[in-house]
């Protein structure tokens, strides 16, 4: 009975883990904290909030790695961290350099059913470790959501929102994965952590 009882304790603390950072990442895109960390994710939702001036915070984070997709949407990675649950989280902004208001593809949240019937997002993603072999896809929690950015709004043109995406982590010893999302280019990200 124990050794049960521990196996359901380890699957509830993984699922607390992963609710923690999804909340953690919910409040950032929020852009009401105060750290530095949340700053970057702050300036993004202001930039589409007031539609002015969605550039002047360009420069503020290093760009990992810009992927380009349909109908002028650019996706920037900014940041790729391993977090202390075992999870390598994928951040960024999602940018509209077209002219016309657009909505992300469906196609973003990839093809299965499970990901699809939580609506859009950016659930289709994978990292490919080439020095494991190995695919990694989007992490979900135990009702199946994808933990990814979900429902993204109608982007304005010069818009961004800030994204993410959350992974099992590679190996340690993993330096480079290359980041593919359905509709966009793939591109080769360093893992920092």
């Amino acid at each position: 009975m124990s050794m049960r009882f521990t196996t359901k304790a380890r699957r509830g603390m993984v699922v607390l883990t992963v609710a923690t950072a999804l909340a953690i990442s919910v409040a950032g895109c929020g852009g009401g904290g105060d750290d530095d960390d949340k700053k970057p994710k702050a300036s993004a939702s202001e930039s589409q909030d007031n539609g002015s001036n969605p550039s002047a915070q360009e420069g503020a984070d290093e760009v990992l790695a810009e992927l380009k997709g349909e109908e002028g949407l650019m996706l920037k990675i900014t940041s790729a961290a391993r977090d202390a649950g075992g999870f390598l989280t994928v951040s960024g902004e999602l940018k509209n350099d077209g002219s016309e208001p657009v909505r992300v593809s469906v196609r973003t949240s990839g093809d299965e059913t499970e990901i699809i019937r939580h609506g859009s997002s950016l659930g289709g993603a994978t990292l490919i470790d080439s020095k494991s072999k190995k695919r990694y896809y989007v992490l979900r929690d135990t009702d199946g959501r994808p933990l990814t950015t979900t429902n993204m709004p109608r982007i304005k043109p010069g818009a961004s929102i800030p994204v993410f995406m959350q992974f099992p982590s590679p190996p340690a010893d993993t330096a480079e994965v290359a980041i593919q999302v359905p509709t966009f280019a793939s591109a080769t990200i360093t893992i920092s952590g």
